[in-house]
């Protein structure tokens, strides 16, 4: 453990479409837009950093088994606090997105109880958002 240590998670990965991929993660997801080039642009992706570069997205495939449910991997995302999820899902469902795994709750009653959504940005890109009722519960074993 590294203490007191300020940190924030960066990921960079390949879009095939910036304008596309502006409007999803700005105006569905409500990422706040960073730098950006003719190549690239920057998104506060839930107080972490995610960079879009034009390119081809790597491949995934329903490989991760979760429960009953095989997900995409690899995927990546963010856990949110119930209230801002349940609003997410909300703005995903009035934007049309194609859920590869509806809005649900997972694991209720034992430790590590969630919901989880997962879905696809305009390039493919696999993403899963989860909620807490605390995200003091997202360790609980």
């Amino acid at each position: 453990m590294l203490g007191a240590m300020r940190s924030l998670f960066h990921l960079a990965f390949h879009v095939t479409d910036l304008d596309a991929a502006r409007r999803f993660y700005g105006d569905v997801l409500g990422c706040r837009e960073g730098r950006s080039t003719a190549t690239w642009v920057d998104f506060d992706f839930f107080g972490h950093q995610i960079s879009l570069h034009l390119g081809q997205p790597g491949a995934s495939a329903r490989t991760g088994q979760v429960g009953e449910h095989m997900v995409p991997m690899p995927h990546f995302g963010a856990i949110l606090e119930l209230p801002d999820w349940q609003a997410l899902a909300a703005r995903l469902r009035a934007a049309g997105t194609a859920f590869v795994l509806e809005p649900q709750l997972r694991f209720a009653g034992q430790p590590g109880e969630q919901w989880t959504m997962f879905f696809h940005d305009p390039s493919g890109n696999p993403i899963e958002i989860k909620g807490f009722r605390s995200l003091d519960e997202v360790y609980a074993a």
